[in-house]
């Protein structure tokens, strides 16, 4: 289901990125029937691919979503990975996420991302 809606996502971004090329072409030319006609289209595609992302960003798990809640997050160096018990030490509440893992795969990150309430 999840790779449905990315597909989905996906094809509907680049239609709507083909209509944007298309725009300047329909202004050139003076076509207003045509030009409005797009540019409905491509407020109705937008609308879809919005109500597509805030359904999926939904249904992220309520880990997930405690961790997109909150207001800091950074992606964790390779110094900081090395000595990572001092810096759980030093960052009060810090939350650790690797790529590999299952909330790491369902969130979709490419690197150890750390989440916290404040900056660390």
């Amino acid at each position: 289901m999840k790779e449905q809606e990315k597909a989905e996502i996906k094809r509907l971004s680049d239609r709507l990125d083909a209509l944007n090329r298309k725009e300047p072409v329909l202004l050139a030319a003076g076509d207003s029937e045509k030009l409005s006609e797009l540019l409905a289209e491509k407020e109705k595609l937008a609308a879809e691919i919005e109500r597509l992302r805030a359904l999926r960003e939904q249904k992220l798990s309520k880990e997930a979503q405690k961790l997109n809640k909150m207001a800091f997050r950074r992606p964790i160096s390779r110094k900081e990975q090395a000595n990572m018990g001092a810096l759980k030490k030093s960052v009060r509440g810090l939350v650790i996420v690797h790529p590999m893992t299952a909330l790491g795969r369902e969130m979709e990150l490419t690197e150890m991302t750390g989440f916290a309430d404040n900056r660390f």
